[in-house]
């Protein structure tokens, strides 16, 4: 019986103590209406052998997502606008033309058999072309850079078909060969493994080409057939590069070509003024809250004015524990709570007033207007909790903030009010035994 009366009192100071630790130690993740970023407007391109449709746009979308993550980046805000649009926003991102050009690309990755062109090629007609490499062919040309990035040599290479693509891989990671020189490492799944031996079984002593987008990366010779389902893509790009290549193979290839048709750079401005009128705002209206609540309750109200800042300590570190993005709409609904845990101290309390004038005894009425009072605040929080699932379920970008930080504040207000408030009241209702309306007037 001892250890149940010490378990909460010790329960709740442990809660504060660690969320007083997370509020300090742990950043919060501000949207972009709050600290600036970028924000995109894409549109998916017809080809003709996909066309744009709710699948195709759903895919990008997680791609998008994925190479985005893969920056590091904090939640990013990606959906859908219309028939064949997304918006992308990214806030704080501070190398905008990497993330412009990691999302844009396609990133289809190909495998492709190839030969060497003999000089003169791109002079030969198309019969000729065909007569000496066979059908279906393309001729293009890969160039040799120097560490400045001039090129120093070039070479035609012959396209042939397509042996695997980035859909084979199952991992990609980066490296450093003994030289200093970055490549990455890829592996192929079972299938990708069989395609590639019998690709390079095929053309020992031939190039197999390597092509990103479109473009050669590299064009190694064969020296003999591989069997470990297992390469490495060189070339002569920089750390970063390699960075974000491994990216896009990880996140995989856009299903659809996507084109950004709109982009601009968001600067904090904006957020910075809101931040600090709605800092005033919240101290306007807690100040105002504990005015009323000392006034009307006295030292009940005191107690509660305590319980409501652990409310405001435990909501802050919930938000920076589960990563959140606080916006605008987030801080409105952070506000919002705020008054629901007043309200649910109000109704506890006038219940306790009701229970002391039917004679009960104080430390009895506490715990009668508390049970009592369980029941309505469980179902005015209730139906406000589904409201907020719906929204986040069903809502969007700054919506979805604005349902999480109202979730929260309200699972956090019932903790408060019930647990905090009744704790903090029944210890001082037994140091103050003789003097009962100190705590409420009847």
């Amino acid at each position: 019986m001892r250890f149940m009366k010490l378990f909460r009192p010790i329960l709740v100071i442990s809660l504060i103590i660690i969320s007083i630790y997370v509020v300090y130690t742990k950043p919060i993740n501000l949207g972009l209406d709050l600290q600036g970023g970028l924000y995109m407007t894409l549109e998916g391109q017809d080809t003709e052998t996909v066309k744009v449709d709710n699948d195709a746009i759903q895919g990008a979308i997680e791609v998008i997502q994925n190479r985005i993550n893969g920056l590091g980046l904090t939640e990013p805000v990606i959906r859908k606008k219309g028939y064949k649009q997304i918006t992308v926003e990214i806030p704080g991102i501070k190398e905008v033309n990497r993330a412009k050009e990691l999302i844009g690309q396609t990133a289809l990755l190909e495998f492709k058999e190839a030969e060497w062109a003999t000089s003169g090629v791109e002079n030969l007609t198309k019969e000729k072309k065909e007569k000496l490499y066979g059908k279906n062919i393309t001729v293009d040309t890969i160039y040799d850079y120097d560490n400045k990035g001039n090129v120093i040599s070039e070479r035609k290479i012959i396209l042939k078909n397509t042996v695997l693509t980035g859909a084979d891989l199952t991992k990609a990671v980066p490296g450093t060969s003994q030289y200093g020189e970055p490549f990455v490492s890829i592996e192929f799944n079972s299938e990708g493994t069989k395609k590639f031996r019998d690709a390079t079984t095929r053309n020992v002593g031939k190039p197999i080409a390597i092509i990103l987008d479109g473009k050669i990366i590299s064009a190694p010779n064969v020296q003999e057939s591989i069997a470990g389902g297992k390469a490495q893509i060189t070339g002569k790009f920089s750390t970063s590069e390699m960075k974000d290549l491994v990216i896009k193979l990880k996140a995989g290839a856009l299903p659809i070509p996507i084109d950004i048709i709109a982009s601009k750079n968001i600067g904090p401005t904006l957020g910075k003024d809101s931040i600090e009128k709605s800092k005033i705002a919240f101290v306007i209206g807690i100040l105002a809250i504990f005015i009323y609540l000392i006034f009307v309750y006295r030292l009940s109200g005191f107690l509660s004015c305590i319980a409501l800042l652990s409310y405001i300590i435990f909501s802050l570190a919930c938000l920076k524990f589960l990563n959140a993005t606080l916006t605008l709409p987030g801080i409105a609904g952070f506000i919002l709570t705020i008054g629901m845990a007043v309200d649910a101290n109000v109704i506890i309390f006038e219940r306790i007033k009701e229970e002391r004038k039917n004679g009960l005894t104080l430390i009895a009425s506490i715990n009668a207007g508390f049970n009592q009072a369980y029941i309505t605040i469980l179902d005015a929080n209730i139906t406000t909790l589904i409201a907020a699932i719906v929204l986040f379920w069903l809502g969007t970008g700054t919506i979805k903030g604005f349902a999480v930080t109202l979730s929260i504040g309200i699972l956090v207000s019932m903790f408060s009010a019930i647990v905090v408030t009744k704790l903090l009241i029944l210890m001082v209702a037994r140091l103050v035994t003789n003097k009962e309306n100190l705590l409420f007037k009847v």
